[in-house]
């Protein structure tokens, strides 16, 4: 048996120790799991090539948790994570290979496993009604097919499938690389990356795409496109949101490459799509960097109520591989702010940031784990009427990749 956990570790040497002194010596105490309704993935520090470990808790805001005797280790490493319909999905990449997807329930405040099964390794998905969209992207030229999976969240079976070709829909003579997807009404709303090569080069730097598809059989309808800014979203990152009056925002972080260099000059901004609309809004635009003194957006969560918690580079921070800023700020995409957080780690003292986070949608408040370069780990609440942040919950044995709700 593999002992890959910091617990097993100490049970082992617990049991040795315990043999060496007394038969009869007081059994091996195991630590409860804890209860709740959060969800957060953690990653092992004590070893390498290891799963994350699923922990639940009763809140973000305040005490300790570790993986030592609590959680649920998974198979596999390289997991992504989404809920929908009261389930919390675990996904593997399996780098080219086909991937597990994992469905977990919440009972009495402990995760539960529901079902396992296998997919094609991909690279965008989300809720659509009582589906999970699943798309694998083609990044050949060569080869320009890309297949499409919905996953039913209550039967947990895959019920349908296609392909559609990748490169014909963009004009471009390069591939429409998906950053993600969006339901959208009865549609899909697709943002791309023109790219002509796995290394996600394009000689397309300064124009935002958005291909959108009828989501009952996934024919494409339509493509529209932007001059006023670069693509839409990052790599696995989710770059539009759907308003509760049913407009759409999106943002540009500014990092399309050529030859391995940032080459998009247009500013990172916010584009717009009226509600009941498939057109860009021309009336609309907000330049983030004028707004935040040169600062983009790599990464956004909404909180409600046109608030934006938001992950941001200087210019000097950018470089050619997909950026992920350390910086946080609030975006508000009607009054056209930004507003530094306060109360958060100097950026020099932060090793990493989750790029899956939870808020409530109340308006003001989200929550983002935190892993600082002296090895501690801990959840943030940010306050966005005040644009502060508070150190909360403490986690211990890994550094925090993820922070989900299943009520």
């Amino acid at each position: 048996m593999k002992l890959k956990s910091t617990y097993a570790l100490l049970l082992a040497a617990a049991a040795l120790a315990s043999c060496s002194k007394s038969k009869n010596a007081d059994p091996i105490p195991v630590l409860p799991t804890e209860k709740g309704t959060y969800i957060l993935t953690i990653s092992p520090t004590a070893s390498t090539g290891v799963a994350d470990y699923l922990l639940t808790s009763s809140n973000l805001e305040t005490g300790t948790t570790s993986i030592v005797g609590n959680g649920i280790e998974q198979d596999g490493t390289y997991r992504y994570y989404v809920t929908a319909n009261g389930k919390f999905f675990s996904m593997l990449y399996g780098q080219g290979n086909p991937g597990a997807v994992t469905a977990y329930k919440v009972n009495g405040g402990k995760l539960s496993k529901l079902s396992n099964f296998q997919t094609e390794t991909v690279q965008a998905f989300a809720p659509v009604n009582d589906d999970l969209m699943l798309l694998k992207i083609a990044r050949s030229l060569t080869a320009p097919t890309c297949s499409w999976f919905k996953v039913n969240t209550n039967s947990l079976t895959i019920t349908s499938q296609g392909t559609f070709d990748n490169l014909a829909m963009t004009g471009t003579g390069e591939l429409a690389h998906f950053t993600w997807i969006k339901q959208v009404g009865t549609k899909i709303f697709a943002p791309y990356q023109s790219i002509n090569d796995r290394s996600f080069n394009t000689a397309v730097p300064n124009k935002a795409f958005i291909a959108i598809f009828n989501y009952a059989d996934m024919k494409l309808e339509k493509v529209i496109t932007d001059d006023r800014a670069s693509f839409i979203g990052q790599y696995f990152t989710d770059g539009l949101s759907v308003q509760e009056n049913g407009d759409i925002y999106g943002y540009s972080p500014s990092a399309a490459t050529t030859a391995g260099v940032v080459s998009s000059t247009k500013p990172s901004a916010i584009l717009k799509i009226k509600s009941g609309t498939t057109e860009f809004d021309q009336s609309y635009y907000f330049d983030v960097e004028a707004a935040s003194s040169g600062l983009n957006i790599t990464h956004w969560l909404y909180l409600g109520s046109n608030n934006y918690l938001v992950r941001s580079q200087n210019k000097a921070e950018k470089t050619s591989g997909f950026p992920a800023g350390l910086r946080l700020g609030i975006v508000n995409v009607v009054d056209k702010t930004y507003k530094a957080v306060t109360g958060f780690p100097k950026v020099e003292d932060v090793s990493t940031l989750t790029g899956n986070n939870y808020s409530p949608k109340d308006g003001k408040t989200g929550f983002i784990g935190v892993n600082l370069k002296d090895g501690t780990s801990f959840v943030y609440k940010v306050d966005a009427s005040t644009a502060t942040a508070t150190r909360g919950l403490k986690v211990e044995g890994g550094v925090i990749t993820a922070i989900q709700n299943l009520k």
